[in-house]
Formats: structure tokens, C-alpha cells, sequence
């Protein structure tokens, strides 16, 4: 395997799903899963193309219940391209004799090539060679390549090119019992020799889609309509040894597309203007050369090539292009259906490495939060409190839309689902927005939008907050934190938990947080901002009392998860280690036992220790100490092997946290973790998951562990602040950022030296802030470091 490609040899339905996720090419407008163009949707094989914030909502009957989802939207299929012998039969690897079978994601120019050599009968083998690009400089277009090469034989192939509208939403086989036909009004079209056109509309939000596909070859191109097809028809005479190409180009636009009116029309103007193949090709490579630049990363071996991976997946959920959309983060990328496209909390994992690369896209996807910052008011009133309660999953206007119910496929069984709870949420946006001004330097985004989603985050967690005369605290209460198995107590009537510590921790540093931030607001904008809220100076008070009096639990001398946490059962994780194969789904193993996870002291993925992901070990412990606790590095470490020992990972970002903590807390046992987040969704870790989906927040946390994990990179103050920590197993890389306007940052970690060097300009020195010294490295200069052992 080359160093910028991703390679897989020979032909296992068994894999097909996961291949199609991780090959899955995007621009951060639309994105295509690398499924065979000549194959069908079906158990082995599925085609998916989806845009960025193209939801739709529909009502299902499960168990007896109408149930309302909002789904990212399947759209009509551009990729069909089959072939046969004229008079056989469709080859596909499923139904013809494969001989050879080759898949490869090359990364550097954004492409997917395949080979595969078909046995025909007698002596005769049909060779196809692929190229296929989701265009990264044009966000509208995408290209195949296909060409036929015979030997043994002289064969008349019959080409079938299709735009197929009769897709549904089928993608994740829990969800297949709900309804999923999200398009309508499916109409198709020809608008010029070799052009075809297919045009629908999504059933209840009315999205209008236009797709346009022009068929290029040389011999003559037909077409016909077969509802809810568009088709296009060649034959071609191979010649042994003789190739022959077909180039099928697509253009695609929907309704929330900007500076467009009408999506068919714009799809046929621009599929008509589109160059040939080699020219999209040199355009598109040239803009993915840019991209790389910009998100260079230098780290040997296995672990640098799956990066690689991670960041190619990265920039094709989220591209300069996802700047100009009102989209979020999706916690699958724009790789398959699973959560529904939706909007969790994993830009908190996202927006860090983002900031320091592409800032233009951190700014857009928080503008998605504050765009929905009113919804969010309403739900805060919805339950009697001020401020904004943003949903723990959104996706096209900001309501909740965490399912009610949820299946156990290892029982069967359709459950309540109560993460709605998750109110943590608000503290991942405060977190993003501060570290993003931070980073960017963007002082007008935090005193303006900023500043408004702080204030009505912080507003929400004071009304929240309740005061226990007994405890002589306040206290959250009725609440779900990250770990997720608890929802409620053993055998409580309601469900929520007293006292969650993130998110108790986590309101306490937003309301302080957004104190400072009021203070340095510009006196003119603060009074504004105020009477436009109508904040009294009262009401700043109780957040100043509240960021200091919210309960923290302890127990047996570490942090409690929850108030009650200690009293729970403790599991017998040898036993059941040795009786299932996998406990990462451990909630779903006790319920189909007829049991709880709620009883145990068992957590899905990190909960307190979330709290050493977000926040350095210094300022962890004076957020303890304004809650007046001691957090000392012994109490810290006592905690972290606790819950280490409790946890089953049954969540993608679990190794990544705890690898990030331990790097600085254990760091002999820390690279396992590494390698488990590393590994997540290229072995598929998470058994069939990948296929899904991959899991976007993972992805870009391990780009961040070596980025602000193992360097400790901090931005604040003005300066970068840096704390390096290698790993033995890493102890070499580099990568460059951009940091308040310096373009190409480069940082280097190599055998106890760091190097940090900052391109020419016109800008500043950049403060760099280690330990035990500072120093100011000069635009155009370079400064070499001795890190102590």
C-alpha cells in the first residue's frame, strides 16, 4: 500500500458495506459511498448519495406508537453504470466469475479507482478500470470514468448508464421498519444528445433536487425513460487489447443551495458547461493539493497513513465549501444513515482540529447553532427555565430529535430512550465557541453571536440549578451524562440522575467563562447586549454564586459520576468477558438478560474523565478548587484508573479520550487506547457500525491527539502554550496550523526537540509558551527547543 492511497484486494461481500463507508467520496457539499456502480442496493451492496443538511421527516408505527423522525435524505442515485455482453447477462461480482478484484482510495487527489477482471465464457476476460471523483473545486459536480478492455476475443458490450430516483432510506437494518420513502414527484427528462435530467422533491420539508448527467463515448449515446429512471445506452465493439472509455459527468443541486433558482435548470446548465474528464480531473486535484497544504500532517507509518485516512474523511464532511451552508456537524459524516444524519455533540471533537486549520469552517458550523439559538430558548421555557437548551440531536431547524424509542437488536425489544437528558450539550457549543475566538482571534464573532450563545447557555444553567440547604450546594438535577448507559436510577418512576459531574463541572466553567467574557465586552456592546436580553445585574450575581456552589459527588476518595454512583452494583466483568465476546454493547447484553446497566457500575464511554479531555490538568484543578475541592494529581490518577476499570467502550470516542488522558496521566498504558481510536473504523472495531457510517468525531480527535493532545497545545492568552508529552511509540511527527492570521505554522516534535517555525508576513511574533520558559518566534523565523526528559 503506498502511503497516500487506502487499498483493498479481492472481491468479500461480507465487507462490502464497510469498503463502500470508508471509500465513501465527498466535498463537503455531497458525498457518494464507494459502492460498484454496476451493483444495486441490496443486503451486500449500498449506493448512497447525500448533501449537507438535506433532511426530510416522516411518521412511522413502532410498537403500536406513531413515531416522527427526521432523516438525512437518501437522494437519487447519479452512480449506476452496468454492463453485459449484448445477449447476457449483467455482470456484477455477485453474479459473474471474478478473477481479479482491486479497490483504491487514493487521498492525495481525492479518487476512487478500481479494477476488476470478469471471466467471460470461453477463453474472453473483460478488464474495467474506474476513476471516480466527487468534485472538490466545483462542489456540484461529480465523474466517472469507466473503460473496457477485452482479451481473448472480439466482444460487443451493451453499456446502461441511469439516474435512478427510486431510492428509499435502507441503509441501517434496525431501521428498516420505519418508513423511509423520503422522495416524491420523481420526473425525468432529456435535455440534450447524451444529457439526461431527473428532478423530485423531498415528501414533507420540499426540498426541489436537479440532477443532470451527461453520457460522453465514442460511439453513439441513446436514452430512454423508465419512471423513476433516467437511462443512457451504448454499445461498444471491443477489439482485444483495444480499450474503449465511457466518461459519465453529473451535476447536482437542491433548493437550499445559495445564489440558485431552480435546481434542474442550474444542474443542466452546469453539467452542460462542464469540461471533459481530464480537465475536472486536473481542477479537482489541484483543489485537494490546496487542501493538504493547509491540513499538512507528518507522522510515520501505519498510524500516519490511517490520519490520513481520518483527515480525507474529514475534509469530505466538512470542506471550505461546507462554509458557505447552514449545516452542523454530522456524527456519521456524509458516509451512510446511521443516527439519521443527525447533529450530536461530536463537534466538540471536530471544531478543535478545525480552528487551526480551517477557521472559515468552525465559524459556519457554530453560525448553524446560533441560527437555532431561539429554538433553543423555546425548549429552555418549555421546562421552566431561562436561557437555551439546545437538543442533544438536531438536525434542519434545531428541535429535538433524539428518537423516543430505540431498538435492542439482540432482544428485539423497542425501548424508551431518554438521552434527551443530555443537556450537556450547551457546554460542548460555550467550549467551541471559546476555544474557536481563542484560536482565530475572531474578537467580533465572540462579542457579537458569540457572546449571545454564551450568555443564554449560561442563563440556562443558573435557572437550572437548585439550591439543597442540606448540602449548603447547588445542585442539577434529573439529567444524562456522556456515559449513557444511566438514564435513571434502579428502579426509579422517572428517569435523569442528580449531579452529574461533568456536567455539573462543565456548567460551572461556562458561567465563569461567560462572566469574563461579559466584562471584556466593549462597554457600548455590553449595554446593548443586556437590554436586548433583558440581563439584570441580579441575575449575574447568582451566576457568579452558582459557578462556585454547584455540587461535585465524590466517593471512596475519587469523583462520583453521578450522586448515588458509588452506591451501585459492581459487575462482574471477568465473567461477563468470558461469556460474551464483545461487552462493548453492554447495555443491550444485560437487557436482553432481562437486566439493567442502571444498576451497575459500568459506563459506556468516558464520563468524568471527559472532564481531562477538555481541560488541561491546571486549569481542571482550579475549576475544582472555584468549586472548593482539592483535585490533586494523586486524587486525579485514583480517578482515572477507577473508571478505566469500569468502562466497556462501547463508543468510537472512548479511546480516544481515555488515550488522551493517559497519555499525560499513564503514558506506559496510553497507546493501546491510541490504537483502539485509531483503529475504530478501519477494523470496524465496533462490529458493522462503520458500514453505517463513519464516525466523524473519532476521526478528528485522533488528528487532535497529535495536534493539541501530545504536544498539550494550548491556545489562550494571546500565545500558544505548549506541553509535549510524546509517546515512545510516537515520538516523531509534525504538522502545520494556522493561528490568528499566521497561514502554515509548522511544528515539529522530534527526539526531545521541538522546532516551531512561522512563515513570513506582516503579522506579529507569536508568542510560544512552554513550562518552564516563553519565546517570541518572529514571522519568517524559526525556533529550535530542548524539551526536559
Amino acid at each position: 500500500m503506498r502511503a497516500w492511497t487506502w487499498q483493498y484486494e479481492g472481491y468479500d461481500p461480507t465487507q462490502e458495506r464497510l469498503k463502500e463507508a470508508l471509500c465513501t467520496l465527498g466535498n463537503g457539499r455531497f458525498a457518494t459511498r464507494g459502492a460498484l456502480p454496476e451493483c444495486a442496493a441490496d443486503d451486500v451492496h449500498y449506493p448512497g448519495t447525500y448533501a449537507a443538511g438535506c433532511y426530510n421527516r416522516l411518521v412511522s408505527v413502532v410498537a403500536e406508537r406513531r413515531v416522527e423522525n427526521e432523516d438525512m435524505v437518501n437522494l437519487p442515485n447519479w452512480l449506476p453504470l452496468r454492463f453485459r455482453p449484448v445477449g447476457g447477462t449483467w455482470l456484477t461480482p455477485d453474479t459473474a466469475p471474478v478473477l481479479d478484484h482491486c479497490l483504491v482510495l487514493v487521498l492525495d487527489s481525492g479518487l476512487l479507482e478500481r479494477e476488476t477482471r470478469y471471466g467471460l465464457d470461453g477463453d474472453r476476460v473483460l478488464t474495467v478500470r474506474q476513476q471516480r471523483l466527487v468534485h472538490m473545486a466545483d462542489p456540484n459536480l461529480a465523474a466517472l470514468r469507466t473503460e473496457f478492455t477485452v482479451d481473448g476475443g472480439a466482444t460487443e458490450l451493451e453499456v446502461e448508464a441511469a439516474l435512478d430516483g427510486g431510492v428509499v432510506n435502507a441503509g441501517v437494518r434496525r431501521y428498516r421498519g420505519l418508513e423511509g420513502r423520503h422522495l416524491t414527484h420523481v420526473h425525468t427528462g432529456t435535455a440534450a444528445p447524451g444529457t439526461v435530467w431527473l428532478r423530485c422533491r423531498t415528501r414533507t420539508s420540499d426540498i426541489r433536487v436537479g440532477m443532470a448527467a451527461r453520457l460522453t463515448a465514442d460511439a453513439p449515446v441513446t436514452d430512454s425513460h423508465e419512471h423513476p429512471r433516467a437511462l443512457q445506452r451504448v454499445r461498444l465493439l471491443l477489439e482485444p487489447g483495444r480499450t474503449r472509455t465511457v466518461d459519465k459527468t453529473v451535476a447536482l443541486h437542491t433548493s437550499r443551495d445559495p445564489a440558485i433558482s431552480d435546481p434542474l435548470q442550474t444542474a443542466v446548465d452546469r453539467v452542460g458547461d462542464a469540461p471533459g474528464f481530464e480537465t475536472l480531473l486536473r481542477w479537482h486535484v489541484t483543489a485537494w493539493g490546496q487542501l493538504w497544504r493547509r491540513a499538512e500532517i507528518d507522522v510515520p507509518g501505519e498510524p500516519g497513513a490511517i490520519l490520513r485516512l481520518h483527515l480525507f474523511h474529514v475534509l469530505q464532511t466538512l470542506s471550505p465549501h461546507t462554509a458557505d451552508l447552514d449545516v452542523g456537524v454530522p456524527a456519521r459524516g456524509l458516509h451512510g444513515e446511521a443516527y439519521r444524519g443527525h447533529i450530536f455533540w461530536d463537534e466538540l471533537f471536530v471544531l478543535p482540529y478545525l480552528n487551526l486549520h480551517f477557521p472559515e469552517v468552525s465559524r459556519a458550523l457554530l453560525r448553524y447553532r446560533h441560527r437555532r439559538l431561539d429554538r433553543a430558548r423555546a425548549a429552555a421555557r418549555a421546562i421552566g427555565c431561562r436561557g437555551a437548551l439546545y437538543p442533544w440531536q438536531s438536525g434542519s431547524d434545531g428541535r429535538e430529535e433524539t428518537q423516543r424509542l430505540h431498538l435492542n437488536p439482540r432482544s428485539g425489544r423497542w425501548l424508551p430512550d431518554h438521552t434527551h437528558l443530555q443537556h450537556h450539550v450547551g457546554s460542548a457549543i460555550a467550549y467551541n465557541v471559546w476555544q474557536y475566538c481563542e484560536a482565530s482571534g475572531d474578537t467580533e464573532f465572540l462579542h457579537t453571536k458569540g457572546a449571545e450563545m454564551l450568555l443564554q447557555i449560561a442563563r440556562f444553567w443558573a435557572d437550572s440549578a437548585t439550591w439543597d440547604e442540606g448540602l449548603g450546594r447547588h445542585r442539577i438535577r434529573g439529567v444524562v451524562g456522556p456515559d449513557e448507559y444511566h438514564e435513571s436510577y434502579p428502579g426509579a418512576a422517572a428517569p435523569g440522575l442528580d449531579d452529574n459531574a461533568y456536567t455539573n463541572v462543565t456548567a460551572a466553567w461556562v458561567l465563569a467563562r461567560t462572566l469574563e467574557v461579559l466584562r471584556e465586552l466593549p462597554q457600548a456592546r455590553r449595554r446593548e447586549l443586556f437590554e436586548r436580553v433583558d440581563l439584570a445585574g441580579d441575575e449575574l450575581e447568582r451566576w457568579e454564586t452558582v459557578s462556585r456552589t454547584l455540587h461535585v459527588p465524590f466517593h471512596d476518595g475519587v469523583v462520583s459520576q453521578f450522586e448515588g454512583y458509588g452506591d451501585l452494583v459492581e459487575l462482574d466483568w471477568e465473567g461477563y468477558q468470558k461469556r460474551y465476546d464483545d461487552i462493548r454493547r453492554l447495555d443491550r447484553i444485560l437487557e436482553a438478560e432481562g437486566d439493567t446497566v442502571n444498576r451497575y457500575k459500568a459506563s459506556k464511554q468516558a464520563d468524568v474523565l471527559m472532564l481531562g479531555y477538555l481541560f488541561s490538568p491546571g486549569e481542571l484543578q482550579s475549576l475544582f478548587h472555584r468549586l472548593g475541592h482539592r483535585l490533586d494529581e494523586a486524587s486525579w490518577h485514583r480517578t482515572v484508573d477507577y473508571y478505566l476499570a469500569r468502562t466497556s467502550h462501547g463508543s468510537t470516542l472512548s479511546g480516544l479520550v481515555h488515550g488522551w488522558i493517559l497519555a499525560r496521566a499513564r503514558r506506559a498504558e496510553a497507546w493501546l487506547f491510541c490504537q483502539e481510536a485509531l483503529r475504530g473504523d478501519v477494523a470496524d472495531l465496533q462490529g458493522g457500525t462503520t458500514g453505517e457510517g463513519i464516525h466523524l468525531g473519532a476521526m478528528a480527535g485522533t488528528l487532535d491527539l497529535v495536534q493539541r493532545g501530545l504536544t498539550g497545545l494550548e491556545t489562550r492568552q494571546g500565545a500558544l502554550w505548549l506541553d509535549p508529552v510524546p509517546l515512545p511509540e510516537l515520538s516523531s511527527y509534525g504538522f502545520s496550523l494556522q493561528y490568528q492570521g499566521h497561514w502554515g505554522v509548522r511544528l515539529r516534535l522530534e527526539r526531545g526537540l521541538l522546532e516551531v517555525s512561522v512563515p513570513p508576513s506582516e503579522l506579529p511574533p507569536i508568542a510560544v509558551r512552554l513550562p518552564d520558559r516563553t519565546v517570541g518566534v518572529e514571522p519568517g523565523g524559526t525556533s529550535r527547543l530542548l524539551l526536559p526528559d
